[in-house]
């Protein structure tokens, strides 16, 4: 990226642009030693670029998001391992866009994030959704909303897609469209167990019982689906 402008189209003002050395992150988080080593050999360089909340930008003070950090991770390989993100994200108490940065292409990764309710972590993360491997300009990325809880919502619904959307008309929260994803997958997930279940039946009761159980999760999946 060159100085003259800032990623995304971010405003300005949320420019931040500081290099963190990589120590400082497993220095001063609870890691473990084989995430260290992901660090180590994963991560070339990682920077700082923006902040986006209330006192950089005009939008209105978030009542869940107070603040937007935009992480750039330059790696050594088109791979990282998540559970890298995962640490991070959970001791830092903001929530935060990664700009994954690999031979001038970017992938952009966001975990759905809450407020964790017991143990030392400042947040708890259900998952993450990301890009393809993009030029800059491809990232389906844009600042949309009057508030930083909105921008939030918004980058996550970008970044994830048909993955988030909702059936059409129905006024659906984020916490919703990513409960109604995760029971998707888990779905997803039944369903194979299931069918390779009845393919391997021999008695002829138990593959009615089985199909029975197909059909109704099928059918559920059908349900979840239909907004997309």
């Amino acid at each position: 990226m060159n100085g003259g402008r800032t990623m995304i189209g971010l405003p300005k003002t949320t420019e931040f642009n500081k290099r963190i050395p990589k120590q400082k992150f497993y220095e001063n988080m609870d890691i473990s030693p084989v995430l260290k080593k992901v660090f180590v050999e994963q991560v070339k360089i990682i920077y700082w670029r923006n902040k986006i909340a209330a006192s950089t930008t005009n939008l209105a003070v978030g009542s869940h998001v107070t603040e937007i950090e935009v992480f750039e991770v330059r790696l050594n390989s088109p791979v990282l391992d998540d559970s890298l993100l995962r640490q991070i994200d959970k001791e830092i108490p903001y929530h935060i866009l990664f700009l994954l940065e690999y031979q001038g292409k970017y992938q952009a990764w966001i975990g759905y994030k809450e407020a964790a309710t017991s143990g030392n972590n400042a947040f708890k993360v259900n998952g993450y959704y990301h890009t393809e491997w993009l030029t800059e300009d491809e990232l389906p990325l844009k600042v949309d909303g009057l508030s930083v809880d909105k921008v939030y919502e918004n980058f996550v619904r970008q970044i994830a897609g048909d993955a988030l959307r909702s059936e059409t008309g129905k006024t659906e929260s984020l916490k919703e469209s990513v409960e109604r994803d995760n029971r998707r997958q888990e779905l997803k997930k039944q369903i194979a167990a299931l069918q390779t279940k009845v393919r391997k039946e021999r008695q002829l009761n138990k593959q009615v019982q089985l199909n029975a159980e197909l059909k109704k999760l099928k059918k559920e999946m059908e349900v979840l689906s239909s907004g997309l």
